[in-house]
């Protein structure tokens, strides 16, 4: 009698053990993924910063005289098409950060091209509203670069939480998934052409 109940104590500190740890494991996935979703929100927020100082910067290029109108239609169609791609942080597949990347890459190409055509403008360059946005825009490049660097640390954390065995076992029967991280656009890792032409 005195073995079956020594067995059984001992069967309930090694059951209460593995409870701790899988509850451990548990809440330490949650925390994790959402500093992770957290920084995702950082991300769009930078993103929709960069929106915005776009639509004042359209503004105020319109003003300019004969303006070439369809570089500026491109890049109101291309900031559309980005501020219309949006992932819920419960859903970051690869599917959609791909989509996501897609649509702010096309906004970047677009607003490439307008930044190089008003070069060809020299009362526009020297207006200080422009010049005040083209700043602004540099620094939210910047900030949104920051935002993806450490939305990806973040995701490492939790990914390396629950991937690594043990935790692996308890992440797939407590429903947490590997996330997705931000992406160089392809291509990017191919140093860029740059030709001067001076005549």
């Amino acid at each position: 009698m005195k073995k079956g109940l020594i067995a059984l104590i001992v069967l309930g500190i090694l059951a209460f053990g593995i409870y701790q740890w899988a509850v451990g494991f548990n809440n330490t996935a949650v925390e994790y993924e959402a500093d992770a979703k957290t920084a995702w929100s950082n991300v769009e927020s930078a993103y929709q910063r960069r929106n915005d100082l776009i639509g004042n910067l359209v503004k105020t290029v319109q003003g300019a005289a004969d303006f070439e109108r369809g570089t500026l239609t491109d890049v109101i169609e291309a900031r559309a098409k980005a501020t219309a791609t949006n992932i819920d942080a419960n859903n970051l597949t690869p599917e959609n950060m791909a989509r996501f990347q897609e649509a702010q890459s096309g906004l970047t190409g677009a607003l490439s091209k307008l930044m190089v055509v008003v070069e060809r403008y020299p009362d526009l360059k020297a207006n200080q509203n422009f010049l005040e946005l083209q700043s602004q825009l540099e620094g939210t490049e910047n900030r949104i670069n920051v935002e993806r660097n450490r939305y990806n640390e973040k995701v490492n954390i939790y990914d390396i939480h629950t991937t690594k065995f043990p935790g692996k076992l308890l992440a797939g029967m407590f429903g947490f998934q590997e996330m997705a991280r931000y992406q160089a656009d392809a291509g990017s890792e191919n140093a860029p052409d740059v030709e001067f032409d001076f005549n």
